[in-house]
């Protein structure tokens, strides 16, 4: 089938890279990303294409596939809202082929890393995988029977948002008790934050990585204490990972898949937080007695899933 461009439209950088058939990247280019024009960014990604055409054969390229953050429409051609992009009702799909005079589609970032996971990566060996991304926020992506699914108007899959505990806290979406504001990165610093006001002594070590300032705590620093057994690390981590199973067992009782994939920052501790949302996930699903329950595994392709995820849709 060739060669594809997939590209990745991060906040902070345009990540393209040409991919071969087998998920493989062979290439890649970056560039600052614009913010809040469209025609810009058009601009930056064609540079982007262009850039990757002009080191290999004319030909060679059937295809280029978009990732990005933000609500996609179901005909994978306009940016309905990419907030973190100063988007809002973009026509990228026509602006883009435009400039490169390929066939395009743009995809939602979530989308992209999961099918990319789904087929390459940790659930390459599933048709039913719900892959979940614990970064400051908490993406999704749905993948059912082989297909990815986007919903009707193309925003399935935002399981960040829907909310497990009614009236909680304030989420950044406008709505109170979203699973994000217990299950992501932001929230396990938020345990480490409160650790160290309440039990100064039990985060010490963290404190100490993160510069002797428990306000500098990051996500970087609770890993590292974690992974030499800090006590206070774990606990953290134990108090997140409860949440992350529980999500998941609510998942399981709507969409049954075979397999969760986790990816995202919070899932660079590995056993550390698998374990303990594989018990939280045993828990509280439901029929427990009675059904086989999904596997649970930690994403494989890293940072490389959103550019083979969105150039093999490209061909989709």
């Amino acid at each position: 089938m060739g060669m594809t461009i997939g590209v990745d439209i991060g906040g902070t950088k345009v990540a393209a890279g040409i991919v071969d058939s087998g998920g493989r990247i062979r290439d890649v280019v970056k560039h600052p990303t614009p913010w809040g024009d469209g025609e810009a960014l058009a601009d930056t990604v064609g540079a982007a294409v262009r850039e990757l055409r002009g080191r290999h054969a004319d030909g060679a390229i059937a295809a280029v596939g978009v990732g990005t953050a933000g609500f996609v429409d179901a005909d994978r051609a306009t940016i309905v809202l990419g907030a973190n992009l100063g988007l809002h009702e973009e026509p990228f799909t026509e602006r883009l082929r435009r400039r490169v005079d390929l066939p395009v589609v743009v995809e939602n970032d979530a989308n992209a890393a999961a099918w990319a996971e789904a087929r390459f990566g940790a659930g390459r060996d599933s048709e039913h995988v719900v892959c979940v991304t614990l970064g400051t926020g908490v993406g999704g992506a749905i993948v059912m029977n082989g297909e990815l699914q986007r919903g009707r108007y193309g925003v399935a899959g935002e399981v960040g948002h829907y909310r497990v505990v009614p009236f909680g806290r304030r989420c950044g979406c406008g709505n109170h008790g979203c699973w994000e504001q217990y299950a992501s990165g932001r929230a396990l610093v938020g345990e480490a934050l409160d650790l160290a006001r309440a039990e100064p002594k039990r985060a010490e070590r963290m404190v100490e990585l993160a510069g002797g300032s428990a306000a500098d705590i990051q996500g970087s620093a609770i890993t590292r204490a974690a992974q030499e057994g800090d006590e206070g690390a774990l606990a953290c981590f134990a108090a997140v990972a409860e949440w992350v199973g529980l999500g998941l067992a609510d998942l399981a009782a709507i969409l049954d898949p075979e397999l969760f994939v986790i990816g995202g920052g919070v899932s660079d501790a590995g056993a550390i937080l698998l374990d303990p949302v594989r018990d939280s996930f045993a828990r509280h699903v439901t029929g427990r007695s009675t059904r086989r329950l999904a596997d649970i595994r930690i994403a494989e392709l890293g940072s490389q899933a959103g550019i083979v995820g969105a150039a093999d849709l490209a061909l989709r």
